[in-house]
C-alpha cells in the first residue's frame, strides 16, 4: 500500500485540502512542514505522535522541514476557552534551541524559526503585505476563533491565523514547501495559509492534519497523574516513560501502536489478537513501550527499564544501581536519614506506621523488609552497610507500601 492508504489505516489522516493530494503522497517529492510554538523547554509524547510524520513522510520520499515559531511563540495560539499567557522572549529563545536540539537528534530534519522571517516585518507592511489578503467574515467563521467569540478574544490571537499563513506562504515562496501537515486542531490556521498563496502567488499548496491522539475518554494523550511524559529524559525517566506505556488503556493500545510505532500492519494485527486472547500478558503494551523508547531514547535506555520494573516487582531491589533506584522511586518523597537511625524512626518518618507501638508490631509480624530482604529486629539500627551504593535505603511494608531514604 502506498503512504496515503498507510496513514489512513494508521488512522492518521483527518481532513484533506484536496483529492489529487493522496496521489501527490505516494509519489514522493513533496517539501512539507510541521510546526510548534516553544511554550516549554521539551517536546512530550503528544508532540512526539504528530512529529512522528516527519520520518513516515521522509521515508516515503519526502522532505521535511520543522518549523519552530519563535515568533508565533511570543503570540500565542488561541486556546478554546482563554488566552494564553505571554513568554518572555528569553524564554521563547532558550526554549527554541531546547526543542531544535531534541528534534535534530531525534529527526534529522532541518528546522527553521519563524522569527527570523517575522522580526523585520514592519506593522504597515504586515497590513499591506498580508492584511489585505484576509475577510474578517472568513477568520471568523474558522473554528478556533469561532469558539473564542463568547468568552472573548484579543486582536493579538485574532492575528495568529495570519501569522501562521504568512509561514506557509514564506516557506512556499524560500523552499518550495508545498504542504503543510499539523494536528486537527490546526485546520484553519492551515487553509488560511493555502489561501494567502493562492492570492497572492496564485499557486496551489496542500495540507492534510492528523485525529490528536486521545485516551479512551476524549481527554488528551499523554499525562499521569497530571504530569506530562515528556520526550527530555531529565524530565522524564525512561522507566516513567516505560510505566506509563505498559499501563495504557487496553481498549486504546492498539491505536497508539499505530499512531506510534513504525511496526507493520501485520505485526499490529498478531498484537491485537494476542490483546484480546491473552490480555494478562500485556504483550501489546510492552511492543510499545520498547518502540517507542527504544526510538525517543535508546535500546540501553529501554533494557534498563524493563530490569528497573522487573527488580521492583519481584522484590530484587539489591540488583539496582542507585540511580536505578532514583528512577524507580521519583514519584516517593525521600526521607534523608543519619546512620544509627532505628528501623522503627524509619517507618514514622517514611509515614509507614503512626507509631512506635504499630512500627514494631509491623516489624514483629514479618511485614517490613530493607532493600527486599525481611527485617523482623525491633531495634534494628541502620547503617551505610544497609544502603544500596552507601546511598539509599528501600523499605517496603506488606506489597505495595514504599518508603525510601537516603543516608546523609
Amino acid at each position: 500500500m502506498g503512504i496515503y492508504e498507510e496513514l489512513q489505516w494508521r488512522g492518521l489522516i483527518k481532513d484533506i485540502s484536496d483529492p489529487s493530494l493522496k496521489e501527490k503522497l505516494n509519489a514522493g517529492g513533496m517539501t512539507f512542514y510541521i510546526g510548534t510554538d516553544p511554550t516549554g523547554d521539551s517536546l512530550h509524547i503528544g508532540h512526539f505522535s504528530s512529529f512522528l510524520i516527519c520520518k513516515r513522510l521522509k521515508d516515503a520520499g519526502h522532505h521535511p522541514i520543522v518549523l519552530i515559531g519563535g515568533a508565533t511563540g511570543l503570540i500565542g495560539d488561541p486556546k478554546p476557552d482563554s488566552e494564553r499567557p505571554m513568554i518572555t522572549k528569553e524564554a521563547v529563545a532558550h526554549n527554541y534551541e531546547c526543542l531544535k536540539t531534541q528534534l535534530t537528534e531525534m529527526f534529522g530534519c532541518e528546522v527553521v524559526n519563524n522569527y527570523d522571517w517575522s522580526k523585520d516585518i514592519n506593522f504597515i507592511d504586515f497590513l499591506r503585505d498580508f492584511g489585505k489578503y484576509f475577510n474578517v467574515n472568513y477568520m471568523l467563521s474558522k473554528d478556533i476563533i469561532a469558539r473564542r467569540l463568547n468568552e472573548g478574544i484579543t486582536y493579538t490571537e485574532f492575528s495568529y491565523m495570519i501569522m501562521q499563513a504568512l509561514d506557509f506562504w514564506y516557506l512556499n515562496k524560500e523552499k518550495n514547501v508545498t504542504l503543510q501537515v499539523a494536528g486537527q486542531d490546526q485546520w484553519g490556521n492551515i487553509t488560511a495559509g493555502i489561501e494567502l498563496i493562492r492570492k497572492k502567488e496564485q499557486k496551489e499548496t496542500y495540507a492534510f492534519t492528523m485525529p490528536l491522539l486521545t485516551k479512551s475518554d476524549g481527554s488528551k494523550f499523554g499525562k499521569t497523574n497530571g504530569k506530562a511524559i515528556w520526550l527530555n529524559k531529565e524530565k522524564t525517566s525512561p522507566y516513567e516513560m516505560y510505566q506509563f506505556f505498559i499501563n495504557s488503556e487496553d481498549s486504546k493500545v492498539i491505536d497508539y501502536l499505530k499512531f506510534l510505532t513504525f511496526l507493520s500492519k501485520e505485526e499490529i494485527e498478531k498484537l491485537e489478537i494476542d490483546n484480546k486472547e491473552h490480555p494478562e500478558y500485556r504483550n501489546a503494551h510492552k511492543a510499545l513501550a520498547r518502540e517507542v523508547i527504544t526510538f525517543i531514547h535508546s535500546k540501553e535506555d529501554y533494557d534498563e527499564a524493563v530490569k528497573i520494573s522487573s527488580a521492583l516487582f519481584s522484590g530484587d531491589i539489591k540488583s539496582l544501581t542507585a540511580k536505578e533506584i532514583e528512577m524507580g522511586f521519583s514519584d516517593l518523597p525521600c526521607v534523608k536519614i543519619n546512620e544509627q537511625t532505628s528501623l522503627v524512626d524509619l517507618l514514622i518518618l517514611g509515614e509507614m506506621a503512626s507509631s512506635k507501638r504499630e512500627a514494631r508490631e509491623f516489624i514483629r509480624n514479618g511485614a517490613i523488609s530493607i532493600n527486599g530482604e525481611k527485617n523482623s529486629q525491633e531495634g534494628y539500627i541502620l547503617s551505610k552497610s544497609d544502603a544500596i551504593e552507601e546511598r539509599f535505603i528501600v523499605v517496603r511494608r506488606g506489597k505495595k507500601k514504599y518508603a525510601l531514604a537516603e543516608i546523609i
